[in-house]
């Protein structure tokens, strides 16, 4: 950061808050309105620590390389514009005379790389402030912002008892504003992802403005494909499977309802695969018939430059390579996804805000079960679309994420699109529970009256 920093984030503050207060009344009601500054302020507060933690703790990160990127880029326009444009309009790799002075120090130009996407989209919000690292962190917070209170409001339509709750799991969770905010790639993701998840309620679901929720849901899922494919294909299957659960309790026919269950669970399950295949077909990094060996490399690189910086390294086990040997260590990486690391893993104040965080949601897991028992939790879980869909979309991603990361650090920053989903769900489940036992205690409150 620098001087020109501290003197025009306030005046570019004072006029991202003036946008938010307008579109405010659009986006709320009397429930929801009360958390809509307050959670876009916690967003940039996440923008700004991280900006500060990466430049005086770390002394560096990806957040300024991707700065240091956008600044090249923006370089290349105080040259000539064409140029400029032509570094922002490329996905990397292609050779140009024009470009070639500038694209030589950038380590992240390559066909297709994620990391220079993010630099481009930098680069162009620079165009508009100056190329100020803060304000192109709060612009990336606002981008990212918009798509978590879409995530906001889908929950709350789907349980609007539970609004107060669902403000805490999706705002309030420290290491989702302060992780899901920023110059980075997770905070366009867990943005996209609600999106995503917000186009899917509002057009398979509610099936209301079909059209414009399709484009939506086009455009951010395809953010996800171009930045982080895994996201999008642990979401697809559950995603496919919420819209099945939705719809089929329409049908009011028990039978047809029996019968039609398997069938559209065979056409949801060969259009994941199908999708996964052909989406990843080719990539070096998430092709499904390289998967397994891109795990264990990820994983051992992860591990042993852990090791070597005395980071917060985990080992899981053994990876062979292949998809079995993922999926038998899946169970032990969605139980360190979740609920790891433990207090006594932190090795320092980030990694101990993390263990907090995970040992309230191990805590509050243990006592939904505990209070309502095992068997009626599941029943709850399987008979209400919203919380299969969540439960299963954070388990197979915590597995995929658990399995592949082999670091606590990383993996604290890789694990917060379950983030929303996972929390979410178990305040709703609490809410459903609770709503059930006061329901069972009426009648026979009524039949000691009577009696």
């Amino acid at each position: 950061m620098e001087i020109k920093d501290l003197f025009l984030t306030p005046i570019y503050l004072i006029f991202f808050y003036a946008l938010a207060y307008y579109f405010r009344p659009k986006v709320t009601n009397i429930y929801t309105k009360k958390y809509f500054i307050p959670a876009l302020t916690l967003k940039y507060v996440g923008a700004i620590s991280m900006g500060l933690i990466y430049q005086f703790y770390y002394n560096g990160g990806d957040t300024y390389n991707y700065f240091y990127h956008s600044w090249m880029i923006n370089k290349a326009f105080a040259h000539s514009f064409a140029t400029g444009w032509k570094l922002i309009m490329t996905s990397g790799g292609a050779y140009d005379p024009e470009t070639a002075p500038f694209v030589a120090s950038m380590f992240w130009y390559e066909a297709g790389s994620p990391e220079y996407l993010i630099a481009r989209i930098s680069a162009l919000f620079g165009l508009v402030n100056f190329h100020t690292y803060s304000i192109t962190a709060l612009m990336f917070s606002s981008v990212s912002f918009s798509g978590m209170w879409a995530f906001y409001l889908t929950f709350v339509k789907l349980r609007p008892g539970a609004y107060k709750e669902l403000a805490v799991a999706l705002f309030f969770v420290p290491s989702l504003f302060f992780w899901g905010s920023g110059l980075g790639k997770d905070s366009l993701c867990i943005g996209a992802l609600g999106w995503v998840f917000y186009a899917f309620y509002k057009g398979a679901i509610q099936r209301r403005e079909v059209l414009q929720s399709a484009m939506i849901g086009f455009f951010a899922a395809y953010m996800l494909f171009l930045i982080k494919v895994y996201i999008l294909l642990c979401f697809l299957p559950a995603a496919l499977l919420w819209v099945f659960n939705e719809n089929s309790s329409r049908i009011k026919n028990a039978v047809l309802r029996w019968i039609s269950k398997p069938l559209f669970l065979g056409v949801g399950g060969a259009l994941a695969l199908f999708a996964a295949t052909t989406l990843t077909k080719g990539d070096d990094h998430y092709d499904v018939e390289k998967i397994g060996e891109r795990s264990k490399i990820t994983a051992d690189y992860i591990y042993e430059v852990s090791l070597k910086q005395e980071g917060s390294a985990y080992h899981l086990g053994e990876l062979d390579g292949t998809i079995g040997g993922m999926v038998k260590l899946a169970p032990l990486a969605i139980v360190t996804s979740l609920y790891r690391p433990f207090l006594w893993e932190a090795k320092n104040p980030v990694m101990l805000l993390s263990a907090l965080e995970a040992l309230y949601f191990l805590l509050f897991t243990l006592r939904i079960f505990l209070r309502v028992g095992f068997l009626k939790t599941m029943t709850v879980i399987t008979t209400t679309p919203v919380l299969t869909l969540s439960f299963l979309f954070s388990l197979i991603f915590a597995a995929s994420v658990g399995v592949s990361t082999s670091n606590f650090g990383t993996l604290v920053r890789y694990k917060i699109p379950l983030i929303p989903f996972y929390l979410s769900a178990l305040y709703i489940l609490d809410d459903i529970t609770r709503a059930n036992a006061k329901a069972a205690k009426k009648p026979a409150r009524k039949a000691l009256q009577t009696a």
